[in-house]
C-alpha cells in the first residue's frame, strides 16, 4: 500500500502533468498566447509550471498585469522582483488610464472598488497586444460560476463568456480555433484545489508575497471580514481601525480583498490551516463576489476572468 506521502507525491505531479500539458497547447494551436501575472499565489504557480513547461527555454509569453492601482505594496513589489528575476517582458494595463480617458467612471466613497473596472482594462490590454489566448490562474473550486468553467474558454469578439456556448473537453483534447478578434482564455490550474496549491507552494518552495503568511497590521471589520487598512480603503464613521494577527488566502484590489486571523506563518502552517477549513477563499475574503448570488458569472459574461 501506498503511503500518504507517496500518495501526495503522485497526485500533485499528476496536475503539474497536466497544466504543463495545457500549456504546451497553447503555444503549438496559438501565435501570441500571454499570460496574466497579478502576484497572487495562484498566478505565482502558473508562472512557475509554465517556467517548467519551456524549460531550458525562456518563457515564450508575455507577462500582463491588470493594475487597479490600488494594489498591495507588498505584490507590486514582489511582481517587480519576480520579472526581474525571470526576465520577463510585462505589459501593464491600468485601471486609472482608463478612468483618465473617460471609459470607465471611478467610484467613490465607503465601499468604492476598481475590482470590477478591470474588466474595461483587461479587454484593452488584449486587444493592445493581440493576444489570442490568455492564461488565467483560476480554479473550479474557488466558485460556482468557476466551476462551469472549461480548461479552453472560448470569448467572442466582445470579450463576452456564454457558458452555454462553450466546447466540450473530452480526452484532456482542446479546441482553440476562432475567428480574428475572438479569444481563448486558458486555465491550466482548473483541476486544482486550494490545498493543491498549497501543498505545491510547500513542496517547491515557491516564494510568494509575504502578505499570504501570518503578520501584524491594522485592520477593519466591515461586513463579517477584516479588510487592511490602507490608503486606498475609506473609513467610514462607525469603523474603528485595530491590530490583528492575519493572512491573505486570495490577493486583489486592497478595498475589497479580505483576510483572515491566522498564526500560520510557513507553507506547512498554511496547509494544515487550508485542510481543515470549510469555506473557500473567495467565499471568506472576497467582498466583489457578495454582490449578488450571480456576481462572479454576471462580471464573467462581461469579460472578467
Amino acid at each position: 500500500m501506498k503511503t500518504g506521502a507517496v500518495y501526495e507525491l503522485s497526485h500533485l505531479r499528476a496536475l503539474e502533468a497536466e497544466s504543463v500539458h495545457i500549456f504546451r497547447e497553447v503555444a503549438a494551436q496559438f501565435e501570441r498566447p500571454g499570460i496574466l501575472f497579478s502576484g497572487g499565489k495562484d498566478s505565482v504557480v502558473m508562472l512557475h509550471i509554465a517556467a517548467k513547461a519551456f524549460w531550458p527555454a525562456a518563457l515564450p509569453f508575455a507577462v500582463m498585469h491588470i493594475d487597479t492601482g490600488h494594489n498591495f505594496d507588498e505584490v507590486i513589489e514582489f511582481r517587480d522582483r519576480t520579472v526581474e528575476r525571470l526576465g520577463l517582458r510585462l505589459v501593464v494595463s491600468s485601471v486609472q488610464d482608463d478612468i483618465d480617458a473617460g471609459r470607465v467612471v471611478d467610484e467613490t466613497g465607503q465601499g468604492a472598488s476598481r475590482n470590477r473596472l478591470q474588466t474595461t482594462a483587461l479587454l484593452r490590454g488584449i486587444a493592445e497586444n493581440g493576444f489570442d489566448a490568455v492564461f488565467g490562474g483560476a480554479r473550479r473550486d474557488e466558485e460556482k460560476a468557476r466551476a462551469k468553467e472549461r480548461v479552453f474558454s472560448f470569448r467572442d469578439e466582445f470579450g463576452q463568456w456564454d457558458p452555454r456556448a462553450q466546447r466540450p473537453e473530452l480526452w484532456n483534447l482542446y479546441n482553440g480555433r476562432h475567428r480574428k478578434g475572438e479569444h481563448i482564455r486558458v486555465f491550466p490550474l482548473s483541476n486544482w484545489t486550494e490545498l493543491d496549491i498549497w501543498q505545491y507552494i510547500r513542496d517547491e518552495q515557491i516564494a510568494l508575497p509575504e502578505i499570504y503568511y501570518a503578520h501584524r497590521r491594522p485592520v477593519v471589520r466591515r461586513d463579517g471580514m477584516l479588510l487592511a487598512q490602507t490608503r486606498f480603503l475609506e473609513l467610514g464613521a462607525d469603523e474603528e481601525p485595530f491590530e490583528a494577527t492575519v493572512r491573505f488566502r486570495t490577493v486583489g484590489d486592497a478595498t475589497c480583498t479580505g483576510c483572515v486571523e491566522s498564526v500560520a506563518a510557513t507553507a506547512e502552517a498554511v496547509v494544515e490551516e487550508v485542510a481543515a477549513t470549510r469555506v473557500t477563499e473567495r467565499g471568506a475574503t472576497r467582498a466583489d463576489d457578495r454582490i449578488s448570488e450571480a456576481g462572479m458569472e454576471d462580471r464573467k459574461k462581461e469579460g472578467y476572468f
